[in-house]
This record gives structure tokens, sequence and C-alpha cells, in this order.
């Protein structure tokens, strides 16, 4: 299920875009020249970037394997970026074969993959939809055919959050998002942070001003509170690396290379 209507003059390649510039972080091929070198820009001064988008990829599959062992059976994956396999959905159903996933994303070239992609299974969806907007999100088509609010919900914000300014009300956005979730639904959200290379060499979000999106890191204080209304699984909120590994902790060194908080909050 996708919302059709696409052209190529929607998408914007004048511009680099925090979708492609991840993708081409965690090695894929879906970016652009100009993508390829603001990404190159921003790991001459953070060398972590590829470390930590792998780390907090590997987070996303963990945490989505998390809630649906706790019962998840739809999931809403807001700011999904390019599709990199395995992807939630992919992920959901080692668990569970019946989860639904519905994906939301405001690059018109993620749209462009996710038939192939994403939506090639029955209970996907795709919906081109911004995150500032998050009642045009929760009214979209594509989200009231695949997702029953009256049903626990975890909705994923992986790697969006630190694209919002503050002056757009981050945690405005949130209340609304999950103001329309009932008990037992879950929050799974990561966010970019200089709490851990605040002596690095140039500043990234300089890069990012002139991309489709601008950089806002936050530190642990400010990221803490958009968990608000829902009670932190253990570990609460951590580096990626550290929120359940899988097989060895990492180490001292693996830390120092990444630059994201994570956490999964359950509504009770």
């Amino acid at each position: 299920m996708i919302e059709p209507g696409f052209s190529a003059e929607q998408i914007d390649t004048s511009k680099p875009h925090p979708a492609r510039m991840y993708d081409y972080y965690l090695g894929g091929r879906d970016n652009y020249e100009v993508d390829r070198e603001a990404a190159e820009r921003v790991i001459a001064m953070a060398p972590e970037a590829p470390a930590s988008a792998r780390a907090n990829r590997a987070f996303m599959r963990r945490a989505v394997r998390t809630v649906v062992r706790r019962g998840i059976r739809q999931i809403i994956d807001i700011g999904t970026g390019i599709p990199t396999s395995p992807n939630p959905h992919e992920v959901a159903r080692e668990v569970a074969p019946d989860v639904r996933v519905a994906y939301v994303d405001n690059d018109p070239i993620v749209a462009a993959h996710a038939d192939a992609r994403l939506t090639n299974a029955d209970g996907t969806g795709f919906a081109l939809a911004d995150v500032r907007d998050p009642k045009a999100i929760l009214g979209h088509p594509v989200i009231q055919e695949l997702i029953d609010f009256d049903q626990p919900v975890a909705v994923l914000l992986v790697a969006v959050l630190h694209f919002v300014k503050d002056e757009e009300d981050p945690a405005g956005i949130l209340a609304t998002l999950t103001g329309a979730l009932p008990r037992g639904s879950h929050l799974v959200l990561t966010h970019g942070t200089t709490d851990f290379h605040q002596d690095a060499e140039g500043d990234a979000r300089e890069v990012y001003k002139k991309a489709a999106a601008q950089l806002t890191l936050r530190g642990y204080d400010e990221f803490l509170p958009f968990f608000d209304g829902f009670e932190l699984l253990d570990p609460g909120v951590v580096q990626v690396p550290l929120w359940r590994p899988e097989g060895s902790p990492p180490n001292a060194e693996d830390l120092r290379r990444i630059a994201f908080y994570g956490g999964v909050g359950v509504r009770e």
C-alpha cells in the first residue's frame, strides 16, 4: 500500500537530504553526489558518523524485536529513510508474522523505493508525510487503514528528532503523536548528541544547514523528557550500543565512536 503519484520532479537533488546521507553512512547506494559530498564533510569533522549510523540501525533491530516480543503487532516507523534490509517489518516478522508496519517519510526518493522494498508484503504501507505535521500523519489514509488505535502501537522515531528544531516544538509533536496511543503502546527513540564528542574538530551541524533538514543535537537532559508519559524499559536512556546488547557488551573504544542516545518507553 503506497500513496500514488510520485514523480521524478519531486526528488530534489540540488541539496543534500539527511535520509540519503544516512544511506551513505550505512554503505548504501541510493544517494546522489550532493549527498555523498555533504556526508564526507560530516565524516571529516565527525569520523564517528558511519559507526554511529550502524549502531543506531542495530539498536532499531533490537528495539523492534523487543516490542514485538512484548506483544506489539502494529508499528508506525516515522522517518524511515532509504530502505535498508532488514527493515522493521522484516525484523518484526522474524518474531511474529502478523505484525503490520506503516512507514512514513517526507522524502519522495524513499517513496520511490518503498513499493519494491517496503510495501511488497501484506500488512505494510507507506505514507509521504512530515513529522512536523503529526496530525497529518495520524489522519493519513495509509495509517488509518493499517493501524488500529484501540490496540497497542509502537511508534519509531529513530534518528529523526534531531532534525526537528527547538522552535518546531519536538515535545509538542511527540505529545500529539503519542496522545493517540492506548496503554501498552511503546515509543522507540534515538537522538544524536555531542555529549561524547565535545572536542570534535569542526561542527557537523554546519553541513546540515545547507541540507533539506538542519541538525539540532541534544544532550541527555534534553532528550530524556521526550519520554514523558512513558515508563522506560531497562536500561533506560543510554548510548545505543548499551541498550540490551546481543553478545559481548561494547567496550570503551567502541563507545567513543557512538554519538547516539536511545531508549524504549511503554505507556502503562
